[in-house]
């Protein structure tokens, strides 16, 4: 599908109650766990990609972050984030874009990801999203994305799905990339259904840039 295509596709799925949705969860819990994990502090900028009406950019205020950015192709998802966050919506960068054609303009400390990525089915698809990750992120960074599990289902809202264990993660991403933490999750579904997800954190090659010296300028 086209861009134009793809977003009224989700802004359809949207338009259906929360709960109805496959992915809902109340709690982030997981995604919280493994950006503790991979060493990402309220210090750092996040940007959560197809983050949607996830309630992961309020669990991160919460927590004193205050770089937070959501990026959907959605508008509708855009619009339910906002509704929920209420008056603190101002506090997060939001941003509509189909991530297969997204220019970043700036660059993230943690790129989180749950249930996005599996949706990239075709190798151009994948190929357009690590492209994406490389270009919003700079040395040191970290990925968390959390996906299909080998053994999760073949398809999602109607679309086929890819699926990958932890090494299939690094081997998508390239050798720039190190795994620094993987877990497994049992996901269950509003309908009562089990999704086996993968979770993985990698870190991009490289280290961060420090601080400016002081003193360092000619007197």
């Amino acid at each position: 599908m086209g861009e134009r295509d793809t977003a009224a596709y989700w802004d359809g799925v949207y338009a259906a109650a929360a709960v109805e949705r496959t992915w809902f969860q109340r709690q982030p819990a997981r995604s919280l766990a493994m950006l503790g994990q991979a060493g990402i502090t309220a210090a750092d900028s996040v940007i959560d990609v197809g983050g949607g009406a996830s309630p992961l950019a309020g669990a991160l205020l919460d927590r004193g972050f205050g770089d937070v950015t959501v990026l959907d192709i959605s508008p509708a998802a855009i619009r339910l984030a906002w509704r929920d966050l209420g008056t603190r919506a101002g506090q997060v960068h939001w941003l509509v874009a189909d991530l297969r054609g997204w220019q970043p303009e700036r660059r993230y400390a943690a790129w989180h990801d749950r249930a996005v990525l599996h949706f990239m089915a075709t190798a151009a698809d994948q190929r357009q999203y690590a492209q994406a990750l490389d270009h919003a992120t700079g040395p040191g960074a970290v990925a968390v994305i959390g996906c299909f599990a080998p053994d999760g289902p073949p398809d999602c809202s109607g679309l086929p799905v890819a699926r990958y264990g932890p090494a299939d993660l690094g081997g998508l991403l390239g050798d720039g990339w190190t795994l620094i933490a993987a877990d497994r999750e049992e996901h269950r579904t509003p309908a009562a259904d089990v999704q086996p997800f993968t979770w993985a954190a990698l870190r991009k090659a490289g280290q961060a840039p420090g601080p400016p010296a002081h003193g360092s300028g000619r007197g």
